[in-house]
C-alpha cells in the first residue's frame, strides 16, 4: 500500500498518470446518424494552435471561464473547440494533452464537450515526421523505469514518445478517436481549410478517412489525405487567398450548410481575424511563446447568432471590414496587451494603407 501511495503521489506531482491501456473514447461518440455534427449548442469557444505551450493553454481557458485555478472544468454546457496543433515546437505538449483529456471527461459530465481536433502536427507525430518536435518535448516522455537501451542517435525520450504515438499507444489512440472537421450549429471547424478537391466530401467521410489512414501502416501514406497539401490538415487557401477564392468559400458554406468556417493552422498575426466578410475566421493567434517570447491570449466565442472575441479576457466585437473598423478592433486589442503590443506593426501598416487622415484620428 505504501508503494501504491508513493506512485500515486509521484504521478500527481509530475502531472502524469501511469500509462496503462489507452483511454476508451467510445462513450464520447456523437450520434450515429450525423457523426461530427452537433446542434442546439448554446455557447462555443474556439482556441487556436497551442504548439507545446501548456501555460498559454491554461491562460486562455481561464480567461474564457472554462477552468478554475485548480484546472477543473467550469464551462458547464459550453463546447470547447481546440482547432488542432497542440503538439510540437514547444516542450509541454504532453501536459497540454493530459489537461485536455481530463477536461473531456469533466465537460461531458457537465453537459459540455471538448473537441480536440486533429491538426497536421498531430498527424505528423503519428506518422513519424518529427521535424518540429523539440528536445524538451521528447524529454517529457522519458521513463526512468524503461528497460530499453539508450539510443545515442536519438534524444532521450524518443523511444517512449514513438511508442505512445502508435495507433495503439496512449496518445495515438486518443488522437485517432478525434475528428478532423466538425459542424456545431451553423459553424464549421477544422485545422487547415477545405480546398476544391475536398469540398464535396461529407464530414463523416473526411473524419473516417483521416482516422483510417492514421490507424494503418503510415509508411503507405503517399497520396493520402493526411499528407495532401490540399487536404483539410494543410490547406491554407481560405486563410491566405484573395477575393478570387470567394466562390470556393461560398461553395464550402453551401455544401456543409454553415455560415462560417473557423480555422487554425495559419498565423492570424496576433489577433483573431475574420476574412471574406466574416465567412472565414482565423483563430491561430500564436499562443505559443516559442515563436517570439510573447504570450498572446485570445479565443473566439459564438453564442447563438452572436460572434465575438475574448482578447486577454475582454470582449471585443469582430471588425466588419478590412479598413477603419479593422483598425478600431486592432487598436482595442493592442491596448489590452502588455506593451509593446505585437499588433503595433500591423496597426502601423494598416494606418499607412488607409492614409494619413485616418492615422491622425
Amino acid at each position: 500500500m505504501k508503494n501504491l501511495a508513493f506512485l500515486c503521489a509521484a504521478a500527481i506531482l509530475t502531472g502524469h498518470v501511469a500509462l496503462g491501456a489507452p483511454p476508451d473514447r467510445g462513450s464520447r461518440n456523437r450520434s450515429a446518424q450525423q457523426p461530427g455534427v452537433w446542434s442546439g449548442v448554446e455557447k462555443i469557444v474556439a482556441v487556436g494552435d497551442v504548439h507545446g505551450d501548456y501555460d498559454q493553454l491554461v491562460a486562455v481557458l481561464k480567461t474564457a471561464g472554462l477552468i478554475d485555478d485548480q484546472l477543473n472544468w467550469t464551462g458547464g454546457k459550453t463546447h470547447l473547440v481546440q482547432n488542432g496543433d497542440v503538439l510540437d515546437r514547444g516542450p509541454a505538449s504532453r501536459k497540454a494533452m493530459d489537461l485536455l483529456m481530463r477536461l473531456e471527461k469533466q465537460a461531458e459530465e457537465a453537459g459540455g464537450y471538448v473537441h480536440a481536433l486533429i491538426g497536421n502536427h498531430e498527424a505528423m507525430n503519428m506518422y513519424g515526421d518529427l521535424r518540429y518536435t523539440s528536445a524538451g518535448e521528447f524529454a517529457a516522455f522519458v521513463d526512468p523505469n524503461s528497460k530499453e537501451p539508450a539510443d545515442p542517435s536519438h534524444p532521450p525520450g524518443y523511444a517512449e514518445h514513438r511508442r505512445q504515438f502508435r495507433p495503439d499507444g496512449y496518445y495515438g489512440n486518443w488522437i485517432i478517436h478525434h475528428d478532423t472537421v466538425i459542424k456545431i450549429n451553423d459553424s464549421l471547424f477544422l485545422h487547415g481549410g477545405i480546398s476544391a478537391k475536398y469540398v464535396s466530401m461529407k464530414i463523416k467521410d473526411i473524419n473516417d478517412r483521416v482516422r483510417e489512414e492514421l490507424k494503418n501502416d503510415t509508411a503507405k501514406l503517399q497520396g493520402s489525405i493526411v499528407k495532401d497539401g490540399d487536404g483539410p490538415l494543410w490547406y491554407r487557401g481560405e486563410a491566405q487567398g484573395d477575393a478570387s477564392l470567394d466562390p470556393l468559400v461560398n461553395k464550402v458554406l453551401k455544401n456543409f450548410g454553415v455560415k462560417r468556417i473557423v480555422l487554425g493552422h495559419t498565423y492570424a498575426d496576433a489577433a483573431i481575424t475574420p476574412r471574406f466578410d466574416g465567412k472565414v475566421i482565423l483563430v491561430d493567434i500564436g499562443l505559443s511563446r516559442v515563436y517570439d517570447g510573447i504570450g498572446k491570449v485570445g479565443c473566439l466565442v459564438i453564442e447563438g447568432d452572436t460572434v465575438y472575441v475574448l482578447h486577454r479576457g475582454t470582449r471585443l466585437e469582430l471588425p466588419t471590414d478590412t479598413g477603419k473598423d479593422l483598425l478600431r478592433y486592432l487598436k482595442q486589442a493592442a491596448a489590452l496587451d502588455p506593451p509593446p503590443s505585437p499588433l503595433n506593426k500591423r496597426i502601423a501598416e494598416l494606418e499607412a494603407r488607409l492614409g494619413a487622415g485616418v492615422a491622425a484620428k
